[in-house]
């Protein structure tokens, strides 16, 4: 059975000036995705598929360097879309990304809507294991929200921000069949 592990980038430069998929990895981000490359299950990765934003996309180039394993990126993996609002300060994140899970049907503040993003990032991850030889294991290096969508699909969860990651640069390790069969119970994130 192929497994999967899906990684979330670690810590960011903000920069309000910025937009976000452009903000690259601050410097304790870069520190913590070079650890990824030492975790347990490195060494079996044999390739490496990214968003193409910014900060996931150094996390990804930094592991297959590292170990090197080819990299790709692929747009079905980018964070939900919420350049309807650009930044918000911290506080007004959380509040508005607290409602973007209450209610996955709804657009909150014009973000794209949770089911949609969860459709999105489950269809590509399953169109890019096509590509994948059966018995290679693959890095997925994205965003924390669409990672908790996918987390809620694989366990054939209702989507709620309970099984969000507590930290950036977190991850979890998952079957290719769950992708399916949704049977992926118990999952959980760990912090790199």
């Amino acid at each position: 059975m192929t497994w999967c592990v899906y990684l979330t980038h670690p810590e960011v430069a903000i920069d309000p000036e910025v937009p976000v998929p452009e903000w690259g990895l601050s410097d304790v981000g870069r520190q913590r995705a070079a650890k990824a490359a030492f975790l347990p299950f490195a060494g079996d990765i044999r390739g490496v598929i990214s968003s193409a934003e910014t900060k996931a996309l150094e996390t990804a180039q930094t592991f297959a360097a590292r170990l090197n394993v080819s990299q790709r990126t692929l747009p079905f993996l980018h964070e939900n879309d919420r350049s309807a609002t650009g930044f918000l300060p911290p506080e007004e994140f959380e509040e508005t990304a607290d409602a973007f899970f209450a209610d996955p049907y709804k657009s909150v503040r014009g973000w794209e809507r949770a089911i949609d993003a969860q459709n999105r990032i489950v269809t590509g991850i399953r169109s890019a294991m096509r590509h994948v030889a059966e018995a290679d294991p693959v890095l997925f290096t994205g965003h924390g929200g669409v990672g908790t969508l996918l987390m809620c699909h694989l366990m054939g969860a209702p989507i709620s921000r309970a099984h969000d990651q507590t930290r950036g640069g977190s991850w979890f390790r998952f079957e290719k069949t769950w992708l399916t069969d949704q049977t992926g119970r118990n999952l959980s994130w760990t912090e790199l």
